[in-house]
């Protein structure tokens, strides 16, 4: 049995992980959740899994979830999601809070000598370096929410990373994987929130659009398996049935493939060493027929590239990538900039920032801080699109 903390309860892959649960009663029970402003969902989710400790952002939302709940703690604000991180009873945190706000609780977790899972990938591509000296150093595991690292984790199967030639990220192209490059410029809110895959958030859905997302697990890939930056590669696999593969020196290649479905990679973070039996995921390779693959177009999806350039170089950044990316995107879905204009302004504000290497914590936050203002003075030069 895992004891496990969810922060991030109500959101795509919080709601996932709540199936898990399910599934699994014998295996995984919540001790915590920890939700933004969903104080609905959290309730029934209280009700139904009563956990030791729930937290939300909103004190006020904290008031009235203690009149509804008995024998639940309500904590709030940031000071809810460290007390959670570090909740006495917990095995293991996973952290699908979306952005940066995982970072502090992620830290918290790891130095009270909790296994933290991650679903955020902006922990890693912004404190990597941070993030996996600190794991080492209290003995605790890292280990990996999203579909393609699960792969590439169950692969390597504790493997040294020199016995690795490559790590190959599939990507599903998004959905606009065959638009012509002249039409980019024309592209919707409403086209790039439909994906052909997957159904995540918003801010994630647009990242695939970009393949900006493909690129953050590029960084995140780099810090948790130790690979450097130019033996990752992207493919793209429309039918997202391959997750990822390892080619190894001697020129074999490991796999990990399954019917596109979140609950699994959520499943074998949260029970790993162990794999516990569920029928939830079926695959039916006579019914998919086919799987294709083909390289990625680098004029149409440029994110990659600005991805590979930030953890080539490291230091700051990839915090100011990321950072300036979330500006965009917001811009982007609020009519401030077009969906070409989310690369442009990313480019910018990257070719604005100086560096600091090996970066503190403190510095980290300031460089984000930093693009975060400078992408929004950048995006203010601009008219709103009709």
């Amino acid at each position: 049995m895992k004891n496990v903390v969810l922060l991030g309860s109500t959101g795509s892959i919080g709601t996932s992980t709540a199936k898990v649960a399910e599934d699994l009663p014998e295996d995984i029970r919540l001790v915590g959740l920890a939700a933004g402003g969903n104080d609905a969902l959290l309730a029934e989710q209280a009700k139904q899994f009563k956990p030791e400790l729930i937290s939300i952002s909103s004190p006020g939302k904290a008031e009235g979830l203690r009149s509804k709940l008995d024998g639940i703690l309500v904590a709030s604000g940031e000071e809810g999601l460290i007390e959670l991180a570090t909740l006495p009873s917990a095995d293991i945190v996973l952290i699908a809070i979306v952005g940066t706000a995982g970072l502090q609780p992620a830290l918290a977790a790891i130095r009270a000598g909790k296994d933290i899972a991650v679903a955020s990938k902006e922990i890693l591509v912004i404190a990597g370096e941070i993030v996996m000296a600190e794991a080492r150093k209290h003995g605790v595991n890292v280990l990996p929410v999203d579909s393609e690292h699960s792969a590439i984790f169950q692969c390597l199967d504790g493997r040294p990373p020199d016995s690795v030639r490559r790590l190959i990220l599939t990507a599903s192209g998004g959905p606009f994987r065959q638009t012509p490059l002249e039409d980019f410029a024309g592209i919707t809110v409403k086209q790039a929130l439909t994906h052909p895959s997957w159904v995540m958030g918003r801010k994630i859905t647009i990242d695939s659009a970009t393949m900006f997302n493909k690129g953050l697990e590029m960084i995140e890939a780099r810090w948790l398996f130790n690979i450097p930056m130019p033996q990752l590669d992207v493919i793209v696999h429309p039918q997202s049935v391959v997750h990822s593969m390892v080619e190894f020196v001697d020129g074999s290649i490991l796999s990990q493939l399954s019917t596109p479905d979140m609950c699994l990679p959520i499943q074998y973070a949260l029970t790993w060493p162990s794999r516990a039996a569920s029928e939830r995921v079926q695959t039916d390779f006579a019914a998919l027929g086919r799987l294709d693959f083909e390289a990625p177009d680098l004029a149409k999806f440029p994110a990659l590239g600005q991805a590979r350039r930030a953890g080539e170089v490291g230091g700051t950044l990839p915090a100011v990538l990321n950072a300036a990316n979330e500006i965009a995107v917001d811009a982007f879905c609020d009519g401030h900039t077009s969906f070409v204009g989310i690369a442009s302004m990313v480019t910018e504000v990257m070719d604005q920032h100086q560096v600091v290497e090996h970066p503190s914590l403190d510095e980290i936050i300031e460089a984000d801080q930093w693009a975060r203002e400078t992408a929004r003075d950048v995006v203010g030069l601009g008219q709103a699109i009709a």
